[in-house]
């Protein structure tokens, strides 16, 4: 009896190892998910401007544009200048005032304007003015018709 009693020792040995090693690994796995929902939690959130955040933080503006007033000269020199201060990619010059007069017979201003917030050729939508509304990319326009003129 004591060879069997040795054997069911050895077996609630071992079965209390692996168990215990099964409870330890699940215990690893839970922590490592904790830290995986902890490092993919938002780090904040949107909120509209003048009503209150879901947290209760106060909003944060993103863009000076969103509150300050609009000015055309500020924007072009943000926004457009890369492109169209050296022409890059067929942009228009600003000082170029017989490419402008051009694209104005052409096309027309309206059409330009519409050019101007879907996007043409190399230029993306809204160029790289993200916060503009329509009436901003309408004074970028007139802005850099009356520059080249």
């Amino acid at each position: 009896m004591s060879v069997f009693s040795s054997s069911i020792r050895r077996i609630a040995r071992f079965s209390m190892l692996a168990l215990g090693v099964v409870f330890a690994g699940s215990i690893a796995a839970q922590s490592s998910d904790q830290l995986v929902a902890e490092r993919m939690k938002p780090i904040g959130e949107v909120c509209l401007a003048g009503q209150a955040c879901a947290g209760g933080a106060a909003p944060m503006v993103l863009a000076q544009a969103a509150t300050a007033e609009f000015s055309a000269a500020a924007q072009y020199t943000q926004s457009c200048a890369m492109c169209h201060t050296p022409g890059v990619a067929g942009a228009p010059r600003l000082d170029n005032a017989a490419e402008w007069a051009a694209r104005v017979a052409a096309k027309g201003r309206d059409t330009i304007v519409q050019n101007a917030i879907t996007g043409i050729n190399a230029m993306p939508p809204r160029g790289m003015c993200m916060t503009c509304t329509d009436e901003n990319m309408a004074a970028l326009v007139d802005y850099m018709l009356s520059q080249g003129q």
